[in-house]
């Protein structure tokens, strides 16, 4: 079991980094933000933090063409991305007074380094782990992802008041540091090509023809997940949660779920398969905004802290499938800019709507709005089925 589970350790160190990093930078503030009164549509705009994942295919290609002089191919990239996002937290330790947008700016190329060495991580992933493992990579990642949303928000910015600006920013450039060492023995040489047969194109449009339509797919899942999803912590505010409360839900209870959910979602993944996993979570993602609507409309805050847990629970079990698919259709020639145009893309698709949720709730109202989300939600998920449905068969098709 051991011996199993150790090559899966480098990835989960380094998506531990990826939550804690972006989860103290961003997580945190939009709640405490609103707490003290902020609009709901002025709230929207913090979700510009975000960008930089959402616009990696600006830059993947130089990361597919351009082999730094050290380590391998795409270990360079990750150590160098690492290594910079270090260096930028702990300089922004040095900044507790510095003027806001100062503050933003060095935020938002923090979240571009780790965005950076996301995408290296995937091409690796691709090039070097045969397809029949990559559901336990996707597990390990998420899993990661969750304990350092634990780390990063949970404990770093939960125990704020008592830390303090430095010691919690250097808290977390020691731990991406400290994280990035596992990675550095990984044997890329030696396993590359065992990720298996890159899809081939006769050219560059005829492979952004073979993509457009699952971007496309999964942008309007990432747009109507986060529209169902995404603002259920500003709406338990609104109904009187108190922020400790919500900070508890978001920083220990939401990525404690997730990890349990991809711990799970991998071997049922593997047993199952995809499309009815994403089925399975997808419904239970639907029956929660339903929840939710009818929470909002009675004033029940203890019915929308179950909704929203329920919807934890379920968005859990599609992490593992989603990114297993992300994979499987970033197999090309190109795999570190097929991925940033499959999930960077995609995101930065999104965005807009990210924005304008909470402005969007507060026009039209909690009961409304997530009312009005839930069909959205379910022909995102039906298209985002048939796609990976379509890929699937295919699959089936070429192995006979």
């Amino acid at each position: 079991m051991l011996a199993d589970l150790r090559p899966l350790l480098p990835f989960f160190c380094l998506y531990v980094t990826f939550g804690a990093t972006l989860g103290f930078l961003s997580g945190g503030a939009p709640l405490i933000l609103r707490a003290r009164g902020m609009e709901l549509a002025e709230v929207g705009l913090l979700q510009l933090i975000n960008l930089p994942v959402g616009l990696t295919f600006l830059w993947a290609a130089a990361l597919d063409r351009v082999r730094l002089p050290f380590l391998g191919h795409r270990l360079g990239w990750i150590v160098a991305a690492q290594g910079v996002a270090v260096g930028l937290l702990a300089t922004l330790s040095l900044g507790e007074h510095w003027p806001l947008a100062a503050l933003l700016a060095l935020a938002i190329a923090t979240c571009a380094c780790i965005a950076t060495m996301d995408i290296a991580l995937e091409a690796l992933v691709v090039e070097t782990v045969p397809a029949e493992r990559r559901a336990f990579v996707a597990s390990a990642k998420l899993c990661g992802a969750s304990l350092g949303g634990i780390l990063g928000v949970g404990v770093l910015v939960g125990s704020y008041d008592t830390l303090g600006w430095t010691t919690a920013l250097l808290a977390c450039a020691g731990l991406d540091a400290l994280c990035l060492l596992p990675i550095l023995a990984y044997p890329e040489a030696r396993l590359q090509g065992a990720g298996g047969v890159p899809e081939r194109w006769s050219g560059s449009f005829a492979r952004l023809r073979a993509l457009v339509g699952r971007i496309v797919a999964l942008g309007a899942y990432f747009a109507a997940a986060y529209l169902l999803a995404g603002p259920n912590t500003l709406a338990l505010l609104d109904l009187g949660v108190t922020l400790g409360q919500v900070g508890f839900l978001t920083g220990s209870v939401l990525p404690a779920v997730n990890l349990v959910m991809a711990l799970m979602a991998g071997g049922l993944a593997a047993r199952f398969g995809t499309v009815r996993l994403i089925a399975l979570g997808g419904l239970g993602v639907l029956a929660s905004g339903g929840l939710m609507a009818a929470a909002c409309a009675l004033r029940a805050e203890g019915l929308a802290v179950t909704a929203t847990v329920l919807n934890y629970v379920f968005g859990g079990f599609l992490g593992v499938p989603v990114f297993n698919m992300i994979y499987r259709w970033a197999q090309g020639p190109r795999p570190a800019t097929d991925y940033a145009l499959l999930f960077g893309a995609a995101f930065f698709a999104a965005m807009p709507l990210r924005v304008a949720a909470p402005a969007l709730a507060g026009w039209a109202g909690w009961p409304a709005y997530f009312t009005a989300t839930m069909p959205l939600y379910a022909a995102a998920l039906a298209w985002l089925s048939v796609m990976v449905a379509r890929t699937l068969r295919a699959d089936r098709a070429g192995g006979r």
